[in-house]
């Protein structure tokens, strides 16, 4: 099954909970009643969390952050594909899931000709509706009205060889139609809703975050004058999470103005660099606000009309839209080692968290990227930095700059060593750096030909193995 939802907005409201009770009831008469679930990204406890209760999901795609269906997945019960964000479309298209049967997408309306006007967001909708068989739609009446303009929904995507240039050269350019269509003979059933999206409750900036959009705003001040930005700089992408939001939010006071972003999610923060003139316009797949600011959005949508587009999420994660506009791109990590290897996904390698999401589709692609993160987490007893992460999602090839509260490491036209100092003595806390420049001396001194980027593989993940030891590194 293929259901609408992106970072907790545009995701059907009804029909996933009567889904999960039938599963349930299933189960109880000894029968098995389970799914394949695609999305566009994480949902809610309103879908992911339903059906991972009532053990109804055998396989998850491509990204989640409910704590139920997590459990499952690390638990091994839900079999779990971590694939990119732009790549899952195409790959449905390829039959590399095997055939899509049922798709369950919300919209804010159905117009009397048969189009449907998009919501909150719109992900891989176009797809689902596309390619499965069989299509229930919610109209969820919380979304305005006035949705309809806000999308640019793109129908010219081919296959290879035959692919045009997706000729995107503006965040705010329409390529596409406000509309998403659907065969009416595919339409088994219309749903009726009137619910809200789910709250996204972002911390509040504390001095860490300030530090890091402090590095991060003077990184940026430095381009400009080296000539390698203009004064309104680069379109930005931000990821999901309270720390990319939070480092927006030091843009709002700076000199920086008229910008503009081509990005997935659009957060509180990037809302608010919208309302105070900050940021000239948005490109997105969906929004992942607070219960307040969704409020304040839908009382005013009209007000965001022309300054704000949403896009199917294989347009607003495109790699050749990123590279050819040049994006900013700043993104959470769960840890960075000193060869500037970044782990976005894994806690001690082998536990997921959410998924890689977008990250990897800007980071790749982008014209210069951020990764972002306190040096510190559990009150300390983990370092973000370490010797060798333990699992990687953004190699050290695709990583430009890492920044903590405690400095910012510049890695480009590094080699390995260099770079592994800069990172140490920039982003390290100092309770570990004394300890990350006694390893790197020491894999120096006994690499015996293999110096280029020397490790002692006895000790390389030792830091890991004492946190599952004894609960710290």
């Amino acid at each position: 099954m293929g259901m609408s939802g992106f970072t907790g907005s545009g995701y059907p409201k009804a029909v996933p909970g009567e889904l999960a009770q039938r599963m349930t009831a299933a189960h109880a008469a000894g029968d098995e009643f389970t799914i394949g679930l695609l999305t566009g990204a994480s949902t809610s406890q309103e879908l992911d969390g339903v059906l991972a209760k009532a053990k109804g999901v055998h396989l998850r795609a491509p990204f989640n952050t409910d704590p139920d269906m997590r459990r499952a997945i690390n638990a091994g019960d839900v079999e779990f594909i971590d694939t990119h964000l732009s790549h899952l479309a195409q790959q449905v298209w390829f039959g590399y899931y095997g055939k899509l049967d049922v798709a369950v997408i919300e919209v804010a309306a159905v117009l009397p000709n048969g189009l449907l006007v998009p919501g909150s967001s719109v992900g891989n909708n176009k797809t689902w509706l596309d390619q499965a068989d069989k299509v229930i739609l919610e109209v969820n009446e919380w979304h305005p009205r006035e949705y309809e303009g806000f999308h640019d929904v793109y129908y010219g995507t081919q296959l290879p060889p035959r692919r045009n240039p997706i000729e995107i050269l503006r965040p705010d350019q329409r390529i596409g139609d406000p509309y998403l269509r659907v065969d009416p003979k595919k339409v088994v059933a219309i749903v009726e809703t009137n619910a809200p999206d789910r709250d996204n409750a972002f911390a509040p900036v504390d001095e860490k975050s300030e530090a890091m959009a402090g590095y991060l705003i003077d990184f940026l001040r430095h381009e400009v004058r080296a000539g390698r930005m203009p004064d309104t700089l680069l379109p930005i992408q931000s990821g999901s999470g309270n720390v990319a939001n939070a480092v927006l939010d030091g843009l709002k006071t700076s000199e920086f103005e008229h910008l503009t972003s081509y990005t997935e999610v659009i957060q509180d923060n990037l809302l608010g660099l919208l309302d105070t003139g900050t940021l000239d316009s948005i490109s997105a797949t969906a929004f992942s606000l607070s219960r307040e600011a969704a409020e304040n959005f839908n009382a005013n949508i009209e007000s965001y009309k022309g300054r704000i587009l949403l896009r199917p999420q294989e347009m607003s994660n495109h790699p050749e839209i990123v590279r050819r506009l040049g994006l900013i791109a700043i993104n959470g990590m769960v840890e960075a080692d000193i060869y500037g290897h970044v782990n976005s996904t894994h806690v001690s390698g082998s536990r997921m968290l959410n998924g890689i999401g977008g990250s990897g589709d800007f980071a790749r692609n982008a014209f210069l990227n951020f990764f972002v993160s306190p040096s510190t987490a559990k009150n300390g007893v983990i370092s973000t930095i370490v010797p060798m992460a333990s699992h990687v999602d953004h190699t050290e090839h695709d990583v430009h700059v890492l920044v903590t509260e405690q400095g910012i490491a510049d890695l480009r036209g590094t080699s390995p060593i260099k770079r592994a100092r800069r990172v140490i003595d920039n982003c390290a806390h100092p309770d570990y750096r004394d300890r990350l420049h006694d390893y790197l001396d020491r894999a120096i001194a006994a690499s015996k030909g293999a110096g280029h980027s020397p490790h002692i593989l006895s000790e390389a993940l030792s830091w890991h193995t004492n946190f599952l030891d004894s609960g710290q590194m």
